[in-house]
């Protein structure tokens, strides 16, 4: 692995970092104390970013996309990842699920999406079906030429501000085999957000990511046409694969980003508040914890850079973005944390952002799979070649 950055990608770096210093961090505050992006200045960054070329870099370039490699696209999450995330969403990274549209999809969902001018959610979870992603039961039955959508899924991310959703549903069962259940069949549906039997409900406030809302959405007997499948019928899960590995390593590299932000923060803190008569940095207590956090933060960015490498080479397994994934959250947990500690009582005061950083890590180890199921990946890839 090559570790030094070819020009382009030195001057994409840069030009991202100071977009999102200039364009991004004046307005986190007031995100904050509102809970909401104002229209006005989401529709604003979003122009920005596609006028700079930094909207959809993930996809192809001759779709109009960015073209990028995965580990350019990595480097591009550690820096937006130093960003309130209902912020840097905007400057958006298209779901790779979209590439699986296809005849009349590309130019009703895909290429506008591409362009910004259409906003995508994921629609999967449930609430009785969060890593037990079969145990969905919203079902879709088929009925003529479209199939009629029933059920719930919630703690949806942005679908409150999105023009259509990616629906998971269950068409059906496998055939039980050995005398386990049948699994469920699941497919994978293009909804638009205007379409009848469809709504969106705001959900629970959170306290992480505020700006960035979770919402329900009820299925109520809504119609939609067969042609609005993505990908093939029953195969919902093949989609789902090619999503989940790059969307793990995106979490993994911001927040790799964010911890960058965060302990930048907390060593110019440590090497200018004085107590004792010296800076707090002259204590091994402080000083001690600033040499774990940069270690740690060193070793996920080299987790995150290699798996996004493999990914180009065509060769990142599914445990190599768990692993990122897993250490690159945890590591933000504690660098959070230990900064707060730095910062003692004015950590917790919501005159300074680390509260901010504190409160946003905890949902990176639970959403797009929890620390668990990362585990789980990593040690069936583990077992079972001695299993066999």
């Amino acid at each position: 692995m090559d570790f030094c950055l070819t020009g382009e990608q030195q001057l994409i770096i840069e030009s991202l970092r100071k977009f999102v210093e200039q364009e991004l961090y004046p307005h986190e505050d007031a995100v904050e104390r509102n809970n909401a992006v104002s229209p006005e200045l989401a529709a604003k960054i979003r122009d920005k970013a596609v006028m700079m070329g930094f909207y959809a870099p993930n996809m192809p370039e001759e779709l109009g996309g960015g073209g990028l490699d995965g580990l350019t696209i990595a480097l591009m999450e550690m820096e937006l990842g130093k960003a309130s995330f209902a912020l840097q969403s905007l400057v958006a990274r298209p779901s790779n699920i979209m590439m699986a549209c296809q005849g009349e999809q590309v130019e009703k969902y895909l290429l506008p999406t591409i362009r910004g001018e259409r906003t995508e959610c994921l629609a999967m979870t449930e609430p009785g079906a969060g890593s037990d992603v079969r145990a969905m039961s919203t079902r879709a039955t088929p009925d003529g030429d479209d199939y009629l959508l029933n059920g719930t899924k919630h703690f949806i991310s942005h679908a409150d501000i999105s023009d259509f959703a990616i629906v998971f549903a269950s068409t059906g069962l496998d055939e039980a085999v050995g005398g386990r259940l049948a699994k469920k069949r699941i497919t994978c549906f293009l909804v638009d957000m205007n379409t009848p039997g469809f709504e969106v409900r705001r959900g629970s406030s959170c306290v992480s990511h505020r700006g960035y809302h979770q919402c329900e959405l009820i299925f109520t007997h809504c119609r939609v046409p067969k042609t609005q499948i993505l990908g093939e019928l029953h195969k919902g899960f093949d989609v789902a694969n090619e999503w989940l590995g790059a969307t793990r390593l995106s979490v993994a590299a911001t927040s790799v980003g964010r911890a960058q932000r965060v302990f930048v923060m907390a060593t110019e803190w440590a090497a200018t508040r004085k107590q004792f008569g010296q800076s707090i940095g002259k204590f091994q207590g402080t000083s001690f914890k600033l040499a774990d956090m940069a270690t740690e933060l060193k070793a996920a960015e080299m987790l995150v850079l290699s798996a996004a490498w493999k990914l180009d080479q065509g060769s990142m397994a599914d445990e190599d973005a768990a692993m990122a994934k897993l250490y690159s959250t945890e590591m933000l947990a504690r660098v959070t944390d230990n900064a707060l500690q730095i910062f003692g009582g004015m950590g917790l005061m919501e005159e300074l952002p680390i509260e901010r950083f504190w409160r946003d890590a905890r949902v990176e180890r639970i959403w797009d799979g929890t620390s668990e199921i990362q585990r789980h990946i990593i040690s069936r890839a583990l077992l079972r070649p001695l299993e066999q």
